[in-house]
């Protein structure tokens, strides 16, 4: 246990033996913080995009929040996301476009999980300009039975923590548009939706300084 976060959730380390549950809750969430499972014909996938792959090469940076049920949650960071990002596009994406068929560029003709096929072979994984005082970046993601108790407030200032420690000057979350109830939540922990005109229309950019 790193933290004790109360009424029987905990903070540790993640490993290899939570990728299985990530992927679980990546779907649950997966719908703009709703329950992706109805829309998606392969269940992982969203997990083996957004979620797994910071164990994997963000090791130190990959936490699971453990709960009476079981695991609850995830809380996961980057120190440098275009290093990340680059580790991505050489080691995790070239091994999981053989798994998948590309369904090709028209979206119209796109069904189940086919966006996350298409994503997996052509990831888009270029940092904004805009981004450039904010070099790391985290990812949180709590199951209905975590949520409402300080779970997600107690776990991001850990977060910020560590990645202080590590050097960070500042992160950023990429958060859905429709997803009003994490950007309300973000501001209460004093980020800030960066406006640019170079950023994409498909998120909206929490930042906040970690001098």
């Amino acid at each position: 246990m790193i933290l004790d976060l109360g009424d029987g959730f905990f903070l540790r380390r993640a490993s290899v033996q939570d990728h299985a549950a990530f992927c679980r809750i990546c779907l649950r969430t997966g719908d703009a913080g709703r329950d992706a499972t109805g829309r998606e014909d392969v269940p992982d996938l969203m997990g083996m995009i957004y979620a797994v792959p910071y164990q994997v090469f963000e090791p130190d940076f990959a936490h699971a929040i453990d709960g009476p049920q079981g695991v609850a949650g995830y809380l996961l960071g980057a120190p440098d996301t275009q290093s990340f990002n680059a580790r991505l596009a050489a080691e995790w994406y070239p091994k999981l476009q053989k798994r998948v068929a590309d369904p090709g560029p028209d979206a119209s003709k796109w069904t189940g999980s086919d966006w996350a096929r298409r994503w997996i072979h052509h990831p888009d994984l270029t940092v904004p300009a805009a981004l450039a005082a904010y070099p790391s970046h985290g990812h949180i993601d709590l199951l209905p039975e975590a949520q409402g108790k300080g779970i997600g407030r107690k776990c991001m200032a850990f977060l910020e923590q560590r990645l202080r420690q590590a050097g960070s000057t500042g992160m950023y979350l990429d958060v859905n548009p429709r997803n009003e109830k994490a950007q309300k939540f973000y501001r209460e922990l004093g980020f800030e939706a960066l406006r640019d005109e170079r950023l994409p229309e498909t998120s909206t950019f929490m930042m906040k300084s970690l001098r």
